[in-house]
């Protein structure tokens, strides 16, 4: 749990905060709590070039940069402004529980620096979490806020720092606010204008040392929210959180589903997604808002991440007209479910970004027959009831990473007339021969996918890399030119 919070950013000047991290976050709040006048000091575990550039940067604005020790907790130091990594058992963590220092997140600090200096406004928040999704329907919510005239940005966990945009000169409306586990952890102030649950499922488990604490976590999103509590009608737990936070007098519980929508709910009617939440009268009325095929790609679950966005910026008052325009205009980022090319009648999709097995599990229900490429690093995930619930869609299963051998054995309970190819490489042709096995797999009208269930960092630097190491596989595939290893 978060220290006691015992010190406001009028109160910083002065004071000795150490910043727990470099990179997207904790550079940005070195920036500002040192332009608050604070005595600033960062420490960091690794020493890298790029840390050291970093550092370089700071150092130049007069903080203290401490590279290759995050353990030590700096003497004098009054407050620590953690990045979201940092797990709650570091070191660094307990000694400041020993001594009594406070520990922010930066999304704790950022919301605290709202409306600083005193007169400048403060846009609400419309904030999401989940453990799959978060960034597409952040990055939905923006298009539908634009498309209504509002003055926007999508920001937090999609890796634009909250702290620069609530301290920047440019003037928003509304913000779209996509949060982490991590990061909502470390935020025991955030009161957001409404915030949505899309999911949960057992996910960063090492982080937070229980499901149960997981799920906590994720529901302080709907702490002290004003106008509405967007939960997933299909996952209970979500809706279990809403019932749990202390909300603002009026606050509505708002569902979503693929189905038939209730009152207070929007869902899908003949493929027209439609609200029964934000009309006259909910008990009688819907209000159609868009078609199914205006959401792209119009998988179940991106359908169920257009619902939770088009709730919360109704919740915000943005007419109907506006959640149709900007679902039309969002385009997916890359590496969710991405159709790369078709080759010999077969389609080869890139979903890296399905880490892990919720993930992949709504990546597999998009498809009929398909060809799997799967593993990496599993973060303590088991994977006996993803097999069980996909076996059926499964031509083949090409394994790769670190941990596949966890998803072979599932395989070998669950699935075990599947083929299954199991490669014991993590060299850069590695992803090179995956494709190829998968393509030696594939019948005209399969799906080679790629949805690891898996972290990452084992073959890769991150879930961009290895899926842009699958996309010039797959073009190295369609134009007929083969590694000469394979």
């Amino acid at each position: 749990m978060a220290s006691p919070v015992t010190l406001d950013v009028s109160d910083l000047a002065g004071r000795h905060v150490t910043v727990a991290g470099l990179g997207v976050s904790g550079v940005p709040a070195a920036r500002a709590l040192r332009g608050l006048g604070a005595a600033v000091t960062v420490v960091n575990g690794n020493d890298g070039e790029r840390q050291r550039a970093e550092a370089a940067e700071l150092e130049a604005l007069g903080v203290t940069v401490r590279l290759g020790d995050g353990a030590t907790l700096p003497q004098g130091t009054e407050l620590i402004v953690t990045t979201p990594g940092w797990k709650p058992s570091s070191p660094l963590f307990q000694a400041a529980d020993a001594a009594g220092v406070p520990v922010w997140g930066d999304v704790e600090l950022a919301w605290r620096l709202r409306g600083v200096p005193a007169g400048k406004p403060a846009p609400p928040w419309l904030a999401v979490t989940g453990t799959n999704g978060k960034t597409t329907t952040v990055r939905m919510l923006a298009a539908i806020l634009e498309a209504a005239g509002l003055r926007t940005a999508a920001v937090g966990n999609i890796g634009v720092s909250l702290l620069d945009v609530v301290l920047g000169e440019e003037p928003y409306d509304v913000l779209a606010v996509e949060l982490s586990s991590y990061q909502l952890h470390w935020a025991p102030s955030l009161r957001a204008h409404s915030g949505a649950v899309l999911n949960l499922a057992p996910d960063h488990l090492d982080w937070h040392g229980s499901m149960a604490a997981y799920a906590a976590d994720k529901g302080r999103i709907y702490e002290g929210n004003q106008v509405a509590c967007v939960y997933n009608a299909a996952d209970p737990a979500t809706e279990d959180l809403v019932r749990a936070a202390d909300v603002e007098e009026g606050c509505r519980a708002i569902g979503f589903t693929l189905g038939t929508p209730g009152p207070s709910q929007l869902g899908v009617v003949e493929n027209i997604l439609v609200d029964r939440a934000f009309v006259a009268n909910r008990q009688k009325q819907a209000q159609e808002l868009a078609e199914v095929s205006d959401v792209n790609p119009p998988a179940p679950h991106n359908i169920a991440n257009a619902l939770a966005a088009a709730a919360l910026a109704r919740a915000f008052g943005v007419p109907p007209a506006a959640v149709r325009d900007g679902l039309r205009a969002f385009r997916p980022d890359p590496h969710r479910v991405e159709r790369v090319a078709d080759v010999a009648g077969v389609a080869y999709v890139d979903d890296s970004k399905a880490t892990n097995t919720h993930a992949a599990q709504a990546s597999l229900d998009s498809f009929e027959h398909i060809v799997w490429i799967a593993g990496g690093l599993a973060k303590g995930a088991t994977f006996d009831e993803l097999v069980v619930a996909s076996a059926k869609r499964l031509r083949g299963v090409v394994l790769i990473g670190a941990d596949r051998a966890l998803i072979r054995e599932a395989l070998a309970r669950h699935a075990s007339d599947v083929p299954v190819v199991d490669l014991d490489r993590t060299d850069t042709g590695a992803m090179a021969a995956a494709v190829g096995e998968a393509a030696r797999l594939a019948r005209p009208g399969d799906t080679v996918l790629l949805a690891p269930a898996c972290a990452s960092m084992d073959m890769f630097v991150n879930y961009n890399e290895r899926g842009d190491a699958f996309a010039a596989a797959v073009h190295d595939l369609a134009s007929g030119r083969v590694p000469d290893d394979q």
